[in-house]
């Protein structure tokens, strides 16, 4: 089947009332029949739900919906995509680990590798995405785990996830690849080698702006491991946010089509306009990594990365001009949403730090919503003003 009809249509077992919608199931815990059921079931002798921090019908449901969407065999699902990130990389690294990673990352991530894994003697050495032939030779023998987004926060960069899979299994590494710009529906890093798929389920995956969740997906044999971390260190995602997100689902496909449809076209009017210097789009054939991203993604996404004439000041002026879009560190709503990442997700970042990040002070970020692509054109041409 369709990725469009298997987001639809896979839906946790119906209950005696015959539902059409999975019902929410907000509960603790679950009861057992007797007491060989109940040992049987902490002994993994049968899968059934215990307590819903171990798994629960909601979280399931939404889990493996992804693991369909993205060609995967297994899931667990976070609280936030920051909860997903941690957990799946402290799972598989230990004191003296090493880590090569992307320079341009989410600013928490970055403040992850630099301020907290240290303490556990984990060290992270960066890469420029732009300059992905540097990756090798950052390899070290305690190297565990290569680390990219891609396309990059906020940067909208791209790296050839072909590449980084041969890469990873020349030197027996976990490829972890952050996929949240992107969603299922866009690209699949596991066709291409990826180990394992991050999403921050908060972004497209609701598409609304209304709740926190995460999810990694991967092979049974390493999401097992992850699994057994998270379930007694406790991360878990609440059923009433799994239901939302597997709901949200259904609509994925067609929301992502239009998005990317009106994210396109504010591009192309953006690189015309006198306004702006620079545009970074996956789909515009000025993107310096454009011909990759064809060849690995369907659409553009709707996320564009945009920097004024005139650099941090026009920023600001531009963002205090804004009157219809939101003015938010979040992404991804149906609501056209703007943000200065030098001073809010990525504020954390000194000068040279975000220069590594190829992120400048007067970059803008632009989370392209679902408004009608006139109404998305004229408040920008208004905002230039």
């Amino acid at each position: 089947m369709k990725k469009e009809t298997l987001a639809i249509r896979n839906q946790t077992e119906r209950t005696q009332y015959l539902e059409h919608s999975t019902p929410l199931f907000l509960t603790s815990s679950f009861v057992f029949e007797d007491a060989e059921d109940m040992r049987a079931s902490f002994a993994e002798e049968k899968y059934r739900n215990i307590y819903s921090r171990f798994s629960n019908p909601n979280v399931s449901e939404f889990i493996e919906k992804m693991v369909l969407l993205e060609n995967a065999e297994d899931g667990v699902g976070f609280a936030t995509g920051m909860a997903a990130v941690y957990n799946t990389l402290v799972t598989f690294l230990h004191s003296g680990d090493h880590i090569v990673s992307a320079s341009s990352v989410f600013g928490s991530t970055h403040t992850l590798f630099t301020k907290y894994l240290p303490n556990w003697n984990i060290e992270t050495t960066y890469f420029n995405i732009s300059e992905p032939e540097t990756i090798e030779s950052n390899i070290q023998s305690n190297t565990k785990i290569l680390f990219v987004e891609t396309p990059t926060n906020p940067g909208v960069e791209i790296i050839d996830l072909e590449f980084l899979g041969d890469l990873a299994k020349k030197h027996n590494l976990l490829l972890i690849v952050d996929n949240t710009f992107a969603t299922p529906i866009i690209q699949n890093p596991i066709d291409f080698g990826a180990h394992l798929v991050i999403h921050s389920a908060t972004k497209l995956i609701d598409g609304q702006g209304r709740a926190l969740g995460g999810v990694t997906v991967g092979s049974k044999e390493l999401i097992r491991e992850i699994y057994l971390f998270s379930r007694n260190t406790g991360p878990s995602l609440a059923p009433f946010n799994a239901w939302i997100f597997s709901k949200s689902l259904e609509t994925l496909s067609i929301r992502v089509e239009k998005h990317s449809e009106n994210a396109l076209k504010v591009a192309q009017f953006l690189e015309c306009h006198p306004a702006v210097s620079c545009v970074k789009y996956p789909f515009l054939p000025s993107h310096p990594q454009y011909q990759i991203a064809k060849k690995q993604m369907k659409l553009g996404g709707n996320i564009i990365a945009f920097e004024l004439n005139g650099g941090k000041d026009a920023g600001k002026k531009f963002i205090d001009s804004i009157k219809l879009f939101s003015i938010s560190a979040n992404l991804g709503d149906t609501r056209t949403i703007v943000t200065h990442p030098a001073t809010s997700t990525h504020s954390k970042l000194n000068a040279t730090e975000l220069a590594e990040a190829n992120l400048t002070e007067g970059l803008i970020r632009i989370s392209v919503g679902l408004e009608h692509i006139d109404d998305i054109i004229t408040e920008l041409n208004t905002a230039f003003l």
